[in-house]
């Protein structure tokens, strides 16, 4: 259960300190969504269309769908996150933001290393190990405005006025620390001068992938969504004994995923991996035993609000890993490896789940922080019913066209080129679903920007007041009263 905030407390004064820093990571992060969905569709376009970009050698499928993918993840996916991360834990812990201009700094130092990464990647730079591509200087921009930002929601707990720990703490907590060591470790190996040499490198990369994924993004997400499901379900988290079982388990057996069936390396990494993805079972049903308690009976009314976001978010988390596991079975991964199956539960992951339950929180929490309603509320609504659509529009075809190219693979007598084929008309109407879930990023982008821009411009205004006031009388300004409202 989280706590109900003492009313002693000022909320507005929280939300304020918290202001400027979720700006700086929420609309970078609304930006590079839009821009790695659009990099995405035009990656995607030349199986379409062969010679579309036949001139555009950046826009070639292997760097465009490289850059997408690490924008929806390092772009979009990672500062949205440790912005709501933020604002949690300074709302759990009764206290303002610690040091606010830290996680500024921090913000634009991630932003400018995600431009230098995907800058890098579409000029033929890349690593060329997925999810690890941006090359060092990136990296290490990357990591030191995560552990600014880590640094400043250490800080904000160990100030907390409520000392008890709540089942958000374990899971945003972890993730913190989860991100620091796998990120770090997976650079000093494999973007280094002394990388390890032949298929240790693709072992290190798959367990990297399987860390960001799925235990990283399963620890953020979750405890994201444990935090705003009762406070909008107007009732406590249901069972939180499942909740710190559901946790242990997942990091215990989440980090042991990830080597496929058919990668050539010892045999028994593949069976340690399969066996690893068949007890991560265990707290993936926990977590869906959790949410279903949680939000089963709720009066809320569902019509595209923040929890509706969530809701489905957490529902699409259960789906997600469950197709994930799957591809570790060894009967499965004989038909569903090299095939677009893998595609389609990767971006249900980063859009199903991530996006949906951080875009919720977005919704929720930028009217608090600004201390207004947002400038274009039935946008919000239009966006959960185009991402919504838009994802199961994108990542079923993938799926069902996986199982056929992968069964048509398996066959002998047809020719590769044909069994390859076998999935272009589920790809023609994929991405269909593409563009609708950035017609809703692009819904989510427009009321941050404008947001942002009232803001700034409300403070120009009251600048050039206070100035002017000063100039004619010398009156002083006083700040706006402090609003102790329970709710949070």
């Amino acid at each position: 259960m989280n706590p109900t905030e003492n009313k002693t407390i000022c909320s507005s004064e929280i939300d304020v300190s918290c202001r400027v820093p979720l700006l700086a990571l929420f609309g970078g992060a609304a930006l590079w969504l839009v821009l790695g969905l659009a990099l995405g569709l035009a990656a995607v376009m030349t199986f379409h269309q062969p010679d579309m970009f036949a001139d555009c050698s950046f826009l070639t499928f292997g760097r465009a769908q490289a850059a997408a993918n690490d924008l929806l993840l390092y772009g979009f996916a990672i500062p949205a996150a440790l912005g709501v991360m933020l604002w949690i834990f300074a709302r759990l812990s009764q206290a303002p933001l610690a040091l606010p201009i830290v996680p500024v700094v921090a913000a634009h130092l991630w932003h400018v290393g995600v431009l230098i990464g995907t800058a890098t990647i579409l000029g033929g730079g890349s690593t060329g190990h997925p999810w690890l591509e941006y090359p060092r200087a990136a990296a290490v921009l990357l990591f030191a405005g995560f552990m600014l930002i880590a640094v400043c929601a250490v800080a904000t707990m160990g100030f907390r006025a409520n000392r008890e720990l709540y089942p958000s703490h374990w899971f945003l907590f972890a993730a913190l620390l989860w991100f620091a060591w796998s990120y770090a470790a997976a650079n000093l190996f494999l973007v280094s001068n002394h990388a390890p040499r032949g298929v240790v490198q693709a072992i290190i990369d798959w367990w990297l992938t399987n860390n960001l994924l799925f235990v990283w993004l399963a620890l953020a997400c979750i405890g994201i969504a444990f935090y705003f499901l009762p406070k909008l379900a107007g009732k406590p988290l249901a069972s939180s004994g499942y909740a710190m079982f559901s946790f242990l388990t997942l990091v215990f057996f989440g980090t042991w995923v990830g080597i496929p069936q058919s990668a050539p390396v010892p045999a028994w990494l593949p069976t340690v991996s399969a066996f690893a993805a068949l007890l991560s079972v265990i707290p993936v049903v926990a977590l869906g035993i959790v949410t279903r308690k949680t939000v089963w009976g709720s009066k809320v009314s569902c019509f595209g609000g923040p929890f509706c976001f969530i809701r489905f978010g957490m529902w699409s988390f259960i789906a997600a890993s469950l197709l994930y596991i799957a591809e570790f079975c060894p009967r499965y991964s004989r038909v569903l490896d090299f095939t677009w199956f893998n595609v389609g539960v990767t971006q249900w992951q980063l859009l199903g789940f991530a996006a949906m339950i951080l875009t919720g929180a977005i919704y929720e929490i930028l009217p608090r922080v600004m201390g207004k309603e947002l400038p274009f509320a039935k946008l919000a609504k239009l966006n959960f019913f185009l991402f919504a659509a838009g994802t199961l529009l994108f990542v079923i075809p993938l799926l069902i066209g996986g199982m056929a190219q992968g069964k048509a693979l398996a066959n002998a007598a047809i020719p590769f080129a044909d069994a390859s084929a076998v999935a272009l008309k589920f790809l023609r109407i994929s991405t269909t679903g593409q563009l609708l879930v950035l017609l809703g990023a692009l819904c989510l982008l427009l009321n941050i920007f404008v947001m942002t821009l009232q803001w700034k411009l409300g403070l120009l205004k009251t600048v050039v007041g206070v100035v002017k006031d000063s100039l004619v009388d010398g009156s002083a300004y006083k700040p706006l009263p402090c609003n102790k409202e329970a709710k949070p």
